[in-house]
């Protein structure tokens, strides 16, 4: 069976029962391999004066942290089931140990040493027994799974290079300015975390620490800071404004933060799109919130249900389905959505477009909903005669006098006209939109034109407002669509 002792931090920090196993060991020829020479506790060994290997020529042959422990756990297997391997620090903290577990299935005796990090939060002076500790190589990926909390401890800091990604991925997280705690051969000094690479030595005992920041002192802030602000607000003490909402007293700011968030993207401002999406941003959680306090669902019920939701209806990528395209694409979305939602029927799919949508966006919602049980039109053409049938009856309802047949007509008329636009892959709400704001863009400009000529436009004639739009066209066209003061 495989023996790994702890060597712990400094010299002669290994226990006596670990001890006595590595003379034992040497006594009986049994190979001796220790993972790195470059630590204090290596000391311990030297001066017990046993034959033993080191193995940091691993190190030099493996291509990443990963890579490195598996290989170390490889090279421990290939002395043999009797051999001694020695780490640094802990030993059940020491990853090529966790590769050597997982390697002979637990089958391995391990003794323990002193841990490394309890020694790097002693000298951090943490408060409270609770922190999270990483090794700078495994430290983007722990950041890319949301694993990193505080307070941290980043060790393993062996080298500049190492340390200045560190910074990168702890920057992004808690902000530079972040006072951090740089640690070296046991001794802790404050800097500022973009100061961390511009440190005069690194070693295997240079690591990182973040104590726990407070609310009011964060740099940067995660969706439970967030959550956070909010319960504060609602509690009574709080906002006299935000305690008192309901779902239904700010349901319409939804509305209004995801047009603005449009405008701003049509206007291809991202400083404007970073604030509107966090805007939107704060109404889920605000709502969230509100619903937790009724025992409804938290925070936590949402994003587990637009996760469920991301995976099970794209089942072209997690499942068994396949798509070439985005249209077959959008089919299996629609496909699994109709099951989740127990639509047994095309019009139980139909019936469930919101009815609060703008009109346009509606109609077009219907209609493709339509579309998926057959009835709709063979073409564009044919599509585009619908709306000569339907003006047909505008007009004949109009000339009868019959306002209310009249409207309900224009209403035919205008649904027609978003089925030619689906039908030909427009998006109709989009496209009536930015054609009101060309009109508006070209009228303003056609008022200034007549105006620059002494007109009075109330007194314009049909032909002469057309003469003064066509011209305003003109001139917007030429200027690529840009609208002049």
């Amino acid at each position: 069976m495989i023996t790994v002792i702890g060597l712990g931090v400094q010299k002669g920090d290994v226990t006596k029962r670990g001890e006595e196993l590595i003379l034992h060991a040497a006594k009986n020829g049994v190979p001796i391999l220790v993972r790195t020479a470059n630590t204090t506790s290596y000391q311990t060994v030297a001066e017990l004066g046993v034959p033993h290997e080191c193995l940091d020529y691993v190190y030099e042959n493996s291509r990443n942290f990963a890579t490195l422990a598996k290989n170390l756990a490889k090279a421990v297997v290939e002395r043999g089931d009797d051999a001694v391997y020695l780490v640094d620090g802990a030993a059940t903290e020491d990853n090529s140990v966790k590769a050597l577990i997982k390697r002979r299935r637990g089958k391995i005796r391990i003794i323990d040493g002193v841990s490394k990090t309890t020694a790097l939060v002693r000298a951090a002076g943490f408060v409270g027994c609770s922190y999270t500790a990483v090794s700078a190589y495994e430290l983007v990926e722990r950041a890319k799974a949301g694993n990193l909390s505080l307070p941290l401890v980043v060790y393993d800091l062996d080298d500049r290079a190492l340390a200045s990604d560190t910074k990168l991925v702890l920057g992004d997280l808690f902000g530079e300015e972040t006072t951090v705690q740089y640690i070296r051969g046991g001794k802790s000094k404050k800097i500022s975390l973009f100061e961390l690479d511009r440190q005069k030595e690194y070693d295997y005992t240079s690591a990182v620490a973040i104590e726990e920041i407070a609310l009011l002192e964060k740099q940067r802030f995660t969706l439970d800071d967030l959550k956070e602000i909010v319960v504060r607000l609602r509690k009574p003490d709080g906002c006299p404004w935000d305690r008192v909402q309901t779902p239904e007293s700010i349901k319409m700011s939804a509305v209004e933060e995801a047009y603005e968030l449009v405008d701003a993207i049509d206007q291809k401002d991202d400083e404007k799109i970073l604030e509107e999406t966090g805007d939107i941003l704060l109404q889920t959680v605000f709502h969230a919130v509100m619903k937790e306090e009724t025992g409804a669902f938290d925070l936590t019920d949402v994003l587990t249900g637009i996760c469920r939701k991301l995976i099970t209806r794209h089942t072209h990528v997690f499942g068994e389905d396949k798509a070439k395209d985005g249209e077959a694409a959008l089919s299996v979305w629609e496909k699994n959505k109709m099951t989740e939602k127990g639509q047994v029927t095309f019009a139980d799919s139909v019936n469930d477009v919101p009815k609060c949508f703008p009109a346009a966006m509606r109609a077009q919602k219907i209609g493709k909903r339509a579309s998926k049980a057959g009835m709709d039109f063979a073409s564009v053409d044919d599509a585009a005669k619908r709306i000569s049938k339907e003006l047909d009856e505008f007009f004949q309802a109009y000339k009868a006098g019959n306002a209310t047949e009249a409207e309900k007509e224009i209403g035919d008329v205008l649904f027609a006209a978003v089925n030619v636009g689906r039908k030909a892959g427009c998006d109709c709400e989009k496209a009536l939109k930015e054609s009101a704001e060309r009109f508006a863009a070209r009228f303003t400009r056609a008022e200034a034109l007549a105006l620059a000529d002494g007109r009075t436009v109330t007194e314009l004639s049909e032909a002469e407002w057309d003469g003064y739009y066509r011209k305003a066209k003109a001139e917007i066209e030429k200027r690529g669509g840009q609208v002049c003061d």
